[in-house]
């Protein structure tokens, strides 16, 4: 529990100075609450009261378990901007020498618009270890096309020394390029129309059958009915290109033809990405691939195991503070080493506390694999 404080010691309590509860056995017991599969402040006070025991051992818990109106109204004033630096802080210990794959991506939480007040579903951005499969960083946005004016923010949160960068197309923008650069990081940023003088030249230059073919690398996969055969290219051949565009840091750009064929229909796409080092073919295909992990790893999770999207709590800051605690506790479980599923997992420590200790042993050891 000390190490728990320590790491959230710069919140500061938003209710007055005479609160009963004290903000940190809260954020415990929430915390605890969304571990044992839990997923609001009813929940957080029905397990209160259910796990009391358990809790004292390492709780005061003076005036007893707070209720779900004190639950709710400390996460709708608490402020998301330091509970996330609290939070990136603490991953960062896990992410030293970190030399991986960084997918940058975000996420709606689609059911916490308010009609009434005329409140957009939050969106949430996201910095996810795909190495790892951990969740590195976030930072809300307004709406899904402030993602490109975050990002650069996100970015400068974290230390990506090292590693590779990888965004859609909707973030293959010259600020973030330049961030990612500035922060010692390479980058690979998928390319579509929103560039499209940048596209267009890419594309005639790959498709010049005129040109000296570049290395490429192939693989193909079976799985559920489908083949899908995956052509990788790099070509480092882009002076004429910097000449013409100055993207910065540019050292190659790339290509990835994908095949699939299922139920005798085949079908074609081919993706563009920018490069910020000459990777090998071999290497690229993996890190273009890779990027889609957080797809699985995170936002799958998310939704379907923790249920997200059914997630109903709108008001003031509450939606954004108790996804950042859901995205704390599914780091915790994930860095515990046993195998098994994540749902597995949540059942698990509602079940057992001393496999639920064993979760939250991450805050005294700082390493739990």
């Amino acid at each position: 529990m000390e190490e728990f404080v320590a790491c959230f010691a710069e919140i500061t309590d938003p209710r007055q100075d005479n609160a009963r509860h004290n903000l940190h056995e809260i954020l415990m017991i929430a915390l605890c609450t969304l571990l044992c599969g839990g997923e609001d402040c009813s929940d957080m006070a029905l397990f209160g009261e259910a796990k009391e025991p358990f809790l004292r051992q390492f709780l005061t818990l003076k005036h007893g378990i707070p209720s779900h109106d004190t639950f709710s109204r400390v996460f709708r004033l608490l402020d998301p901007q330091a509970f996330a630096a609290c939070f990136t802080r603490f991953m960062q210990r896990f992410a030293e020498g970190l030399q991986n794959v960084v997918a940058i991506d975000g996420k709606t939480l689609r059911r916490s618009f308010d009609r009434a007040a005329e409140q957009s579903p939050l969106h949430m951005l996201h910095a996810w270890s795909v190495g790892q499969r951990l969740l590195l960083g976030q930072l809300a946005v307004d709406v899904k096309s402030n993602e490109i004016t975050a990002v650069p923010r996100l970015l400068e949160m974290l230390s990506l020394k090292g590693c590779i960068v990888t965004a859609d197309a909707l973030n293959c923008q010259r600020a973030i390029a330049a961030k990612v650069v500035e922060q010692g990081a390479d980058y690979v940023l998928a390319l579509k129309a929103n560039q499209p003088s940048l596209l267009d030249d890419i594309q005639r230059f790959l498709n010049d059958k005129q040109r000296t073919p570049d290395a490429t690398h192939r693989t193909i996969d079976a799985d559920h009915g489908r083949i899908e055969t995956r052509t990788s290219t790099v070509c480092t051949d882009i002076e004429w290109l910097q000449k013409l565009h100055a993207w910065p840091g540019l050292a190659a750009i790339g290509q990835v033809v994908r095949n699939r064929e299922t139920g005798g229909k085949v079908t074609s796409e081919t993706a563009y990405y920018l490069l910020s080092a000459p990777l090998t073919a071999e290497r690229f295909g993996q890190v273009a691939r890779a990027h889609w992990g957080v797809e699985n790893g995170l936002h799958w999770v998310l939704d379907v195991t923790m249920n997200e999207d059914q997630s109903r709590n709108r008001k003031d800051h509450g939606p954004e503070n108790i996804a950042l605690l859901r995205r704390l506790a599914l780091n915790l479980a994930k860095l515990e080493g046993s195998k098994g599923s994540m749902k597995g997992k949540l059942k698990r420590a509602g079940w057992d506390d001393a496999f639920l200790t064993k979760l939250l042993a991450a805050f005294g050891s700082g390493q739990m694999r």
